[in-house]
C-alpha cells in the first residue's frame, strides 16, 4: 500500500488544516495535504490528497476515517491511484 490518500466528499467549508488535523489524530504523521480548487470559481472541488507518512499511517487513516464525519459531510477515503494516461490531443494530420 501507498502512502497518498483520496479523500472525497470533503465539505466546501473544509480547509488544508481541518484536514490535517483530522488525519493527524492518535499520532498518525501526515506530511502534505492538498485540496483541488475550481479554476473558474476558485471554490473546493469536494475532493483532495493527503499524503501520510508511512503505509502504516494511510491505513490507519483509512480505516478511521472512511464514512467519518467532518465539516458535516461523512468522508470517502482510500487509497489514491495514478490517473490513467491521456490521449495526445492536438493535431490530427
Amino acid at each position: 500500500m501507498g502512502t497518498r490518500l483520496y479523500v472525497g466528499n470533503l465539505s466546501y467549508d473544509s480547509t488544508e488544516d481541518s484536514v490535517r488535523s483530522a488525519f493527524s489524530e492518535d499520532g498518525r504523521t501526515v506530511t502534505d495535504v492538498h485540496i483541488m480548487m475550481d479554476r473558474d470559481t476558485g471554490r473546493p472541488r469536494g475532493f483532495g490528497f493527503v499524503e501520510m507518512g508511512s503505509a502504516e499511517d494511510a491505513q490507519a487513516a483509512i480505516q478511521a476515517l472512511d464514512g467519518a464525519n467532518l465539516d458535516g459531510r461523512n468522508l470517502k477515503v482510500n487509497e489514491a491511484r495514478e490517473r490513467p494516461q491521456r490521449g495526445g490531443g492536438g493535431n490530427r494530420w
